[in-house]
């Protein structure tokens, strides 16, 4: 089993624009099945963000707030904690849980975001181990 980011991120990142309503980026997380949203560059905001459903649970409805109100960025977690595809995964749960994040943004060299990885990720990681399909990683 390959133990590194890269073999397990999600290359497929969805990006959300930071004058969005949350409703539409709640909209979106909902119609495609993933619970965080990257938050694009922009003139005004050229570091990236994210977004998650507990951004929106915690500042939209917990507060009371109408999500077609609220821009993303306003709810916006940024500058990103980002990670190397090349970090192992072992290294990738002791960010998340150091950091007390469920949701890393991959990024290259040059600071692009490449993919995604989440804690869900790691109930499939932790699967595929306990099923022999490769060598323990998280010790």
């Amino acid at each position: 089993m390959q133990n590194t980011v890269r073999a397990w991120m999600n290359d497929l990142v969805v990006f959300v624009d930071p004058e969005s309503p949350v409703l539409d980026a709640l909209s979106t997380m909902r119609r495609r099945y993933i619970n965080s949203l990257i938050v694009k560059k922009t003139e005004e905001s050229p570091e990236y963000g994210i977004v998650t459903s507990i951004d929106i649970c915690d500042k939209i409805v917990a507060q009371g707030k109408d999500p077609s109100k609220v821009k993303v960025k306003e709810i916006m977690s940024s500058p990103l904690i980002t990670i190397s595809p090349e970090m192992t995964i072992a290294e990738c749960a002791r960010v998340m849980k150091e950091k007390r994040i469920h949701h890393l943004p991959v990024a290259d060299e040059s600071g692009t975001v490449i993919g995604m990885i989440s804690a869900n990720d790691f109930l499939v990681i932790a699967e595929t181990m306990g099923r022999g399909d490769g060598e323990r990683l998280l010790s």
